[in-house]
């Protein structure tokens, strides 16, 4: 058989892509969000009810509670990140029957889309969370066989010892299957049975964090994310207020889970006025009146990393590292099943800070990135 009979014998690629993927790019919903959708029935593809799998292109007709979704129209090249300081008390869904407040109450609204959370923060947890339009940067993020790693600034109450640390370090068995923190290192703070610690895991499972420590006989009094992937929560954010990601920093976010660098929104002059006006409110210090709602006072606060209210900014931004070839084996391709315990991990980083205290000088980049150093 000649090579152009086999190419002619060869099925052709299925044309188009999955509509949860087309969905959750343009912002209207996560992958998941699209795929409860699809079998709610509340998705249609020119009329007909959508199947899970489907694949869509641009000619076809898609709409979302009868609702017309304009392809054409939604920018399906935008892609914004803003970074979150969740104080205590709020819970990350978009409306609660009790009438709490959502992590989504403070956020500006986008012109296109809508954010999605990556990941989530129970409401007694504070630090950093991240938003996007982005559906698939979302999805990515969150996704196990991507391997993020989520660095948490914890206060135990409790005897720690080593033997504890190990044990944690090498994996214990929860109710949903084992765990491990791939690192854990004390930090300054704490007094009598009050120690802080800051720990490394690499899921995004339900109250983790506080189950591996309380499977120690431990009581978690105080828990905060600090880091998420290569990004850190900068330390002129104040609690409860946002900023957004500039394109270098979106970029290298993307890139570290495969996606290829798309344009920033282009804005006319009064749109960018009104948007670098919300910027200045949001990273400006809280005033008399405007104090965050906080389930237990904050204290301790040179662990975690947090500042007065008021108090004048005189740290450097904590940025986003750039990764380096020799930090972490490369990723594992989408796809495949996610490395059940590759006996690797990732460490609690190093801070700007700490570089300043023994005299290196602290990276000059524009935005959040920087190296994690060499081992």
């Amino acid at each position: 058989m000649s090579e152009k009979d086999l190419q002619e014998t060869q099925p052709l690629p299925p044309s188009g892509e999955k509509l949860q993927k087309v969905l959750a790019r343009i912002g209207v919903g996560s992958r998941r969000d699209v795929e409860a959708w699809i079998s709610q029935g509340r998705i249609k593809v020119n009329g007909v009810n959508a199947s899970l799998g489907q694949r869509v292109d641009l000619h076809d007709a898609i709409s979302v509670d009868g609702r017309v979704i304009k392809r054409e129209e939604a920018a399906e090249t935008v892609r914004r990140v803003i970074m979150y300081n969740k104080p205590d008390g709020e819970i990350c869904t978009r409306d609660d029957p009790e009438g709490r407040p959502t992590v989504f109450d403070r956020l500006p609204r986008p012109k296109e889309g809508r954010w999605i959370n990556i990941g989530r923060l129970d409401i007694n947890t504070t630090g950093l969370l991240m938003f996007t339009t982005d559906g698939e940067l979302a999805n990515r993020l969150m996704h196990p066989s991507y391997e993020m790693d989520r660095e948490y600034a914890v206060r135990v109450r409790g005897e720690v010892d080593e033997d504890m640390i190990a044990r944690l370090k090498a994996g214990v068995v929860l109710e949903d299957g084992p765990a491990r923190f791939t690192d854990i290192q004390e930090a300054p703070g704490g007094e009598g049975f009050n120690h802080w610690y800051h720990c490394v895991v690499m899921e995004g499972r339900n109250r983790e964090v506080r189950r591996l420590w309380e499977s120690q006989g431990l009581v978690v009094s105080r828990l905060k994310r600090v880091r998420f992937g290569p990004v850190f929560l900068n330390s002129d954010l104040p609690m409860g207020r946002w900023r957004e990601m500039s394109q270098q920093e979106v970029d290298i976010l993307a890139a570290e889970v495969g996606l290829t660098p798309v344009a920033m929104p282009a804005l006319n002059h009064k749109s960018k006025d009104k948007l670098e006006r919300l910027q200045r409110k949001s990273t400006r210090p809280l005033g008399r009146g405007e104090r965050v709602r906080n389930l237990r006072p904050a204290q301790d606060g040179a662990a975690t990393g947090e500042r007065p209210a008021r108090q004048p900014r005189g740290e450097a931004e904590r940025p986003v590292r750039q990764p380096r070839g020799d930090e972490r084996p490369a990723r594992q391709p989408r796809g495949e099943a996610p490395r059940k315990d590759s006996g690797r991990g990732s460490t609690v980083a190093e801070r700007p800070s700490d570089m300043n205290k023994r005299g290196k000088p602290a990276p000059k980049r524009p935005g959040s990135t920087r190296n994690k150093p060499r081992p």
